[in-house]
């Protein structure tokens, strides 16, 4: 007998797959990699998109002061988590680049990714020595709904490849990793870049001490799959 299989594509930037049967591959998520950012015009959407197709309802972060922006979270596993991000109603003055992104999408997708290396002075120090411009380290916080303070600091390179290569994130001693109490449940299986010159991009991740799966494709792309109770969610930039 054969079964029926059913796709489900729910936006240029999003598709929805069946329940994966093949193994993971242990390399189909990059150690470093901190969290994914699910870009929305509207964050009680993107919470909404998400619980839809993986069972899971991603819990309110809290805003981000001066950037016009606000987050819930959920967690993808140990220290891998997903940051669905939206413009803040009650910043609307903000004239941020990221802010304005959001305001401009029509349907949920990835906008970027976070990579933890470690201590960001000592990276830094590895980034001037390879010739690599970037500004930072950069302090940065937000209040949880709780009143506890995150703290982080973030560095960003100031020529990033089409938009593949993450900005690099140290959370601060006293703050937990968000991945550690957001709603659990579902898990990152896989995350790669894609990129007409899979060879450059390489090179610059081998620059930046970073192992990520690479695959040939006419534009260059960020491809992330997750897994939750309901089913499989592909995500794409």
């Amino acid at each position: 007998m054969l079964k029926r299989r059913s796709f489900l594509g729910v936006a240029a930037g999003a598709m929805v797959t069946p329940m994966l049967t093949r193994g993971d591959a242990p390399d189909a998520v990059p150690e470093k990699l901190d969290h994914i950012l699910l870009g929305c015009s509207d964050l009680n959407r993107g919470i909404a998109f998400v619980e839809q197709h993986l069972g899971v309802k991603a819990m309110f972060g809290g805003v981000h002061p001066g950037r016009g922006t606000q987050n819930a979270l959920l967690s993808l596993g140990v220290r891998h988590y997903l940051e669905i991000i939206a413009p803040d109603p009650a910043q609307p003055d903000s004239q941020s680049a990221r802010r304005s992104q959001l305001e401009t999408l029509s349907e949920p997708r990835l906008v970027e990714w976070a990579a933890h290396p470690g201590d960001l002075s000592s990276f830094a120090k590895q980034l001037q020595e390879a010739g690599l411009a970037f500004e930072g380290p950069s302090p940065g916080s937000r209040k949880r709904p709780d009143g506890r303070l995150l703290q982080w600091q973030t560095l960003n390179l100031k020529s990033n490849a089409y938009g593949l290569l993450p900005f690099f994130i140290e959370w601060s001693a006293d703050s937990p990793h968000p991945a550690a109490d957001a709603p659990a449940g579902c898990r990152l299986i896989r995350f790669e870049l894609l990129t007409p010159q899979p060879q450059k991009l390489a090179e610059t991740l081998a620059q930046l001490s970073l192992q990520v799966p690479i695959a040939k494709g006419e534009k260059a792309q960020l491809r992330s799959e997750l897994t939750g109770p309901k089913g499989n969610l592909e995500l794409t930039s």
